[in-house]
């Protein structure tokens, strides 16, 4: 025998054993996803809201929501006149901002795709991905 490298000996003990399984297919991580839309505009925000489900019961993913939070009201209340002069007559404004959270079960890949939907304007939307 030589110095060199070992010699490879098959030994009955270290073969290689055949569980009779078949090799199966990787798993897609499955995500839980939470998409928030926030929106000035109720009719908007829901046609967006419906359009994001639908794609959604399409690809028979598992799907909650929408589940609508409270509506966040600014007001501010401010003088009508400029100068101070005058009668003390003020403005109310107000803006109210409404939101809605989806939570979805699937792999990030096929989000991409719902989300890929023409989104309405003034709809800002926000995913974010958390490990199931």
């Amino acid at each position: 025998m030589s110095r060199g490298a070992p010699e490879m000996v098959d030994e009955p003990g270290k073969a290689f054993k055949d569980t009779g399984k078949t090799p199966v297919e990787p798993e897609v991580a499955i995500h839980r996803i939470r998409i928030t839309l926030t929106s000035r505009n109720v009719k908007s925000l829901e046609k967006v809201c419906a359009d994001l489900i639908r794609g959604a019961k399409d690809k028979n993913l598992k799907v909650k929501g929408p589940v609508r939070m409270p509506t966040k009201t600014l007001r501010i209340t401010t003088r009508k006149t400029p100068c101070g002069e005058g009668s003390k007559t003020w403005d109310r404004f107000q803006m109210r901002i409404h939101k809605r959270l989806i939570d979805l079960h699937s792999p990030s890949e096929i989000v991409k795709q719902i989300t890929s939907i023409s989104i309405e304007p003034g709809v800002e939307v926000e995913v974010t991905i958390a490990d199931a």
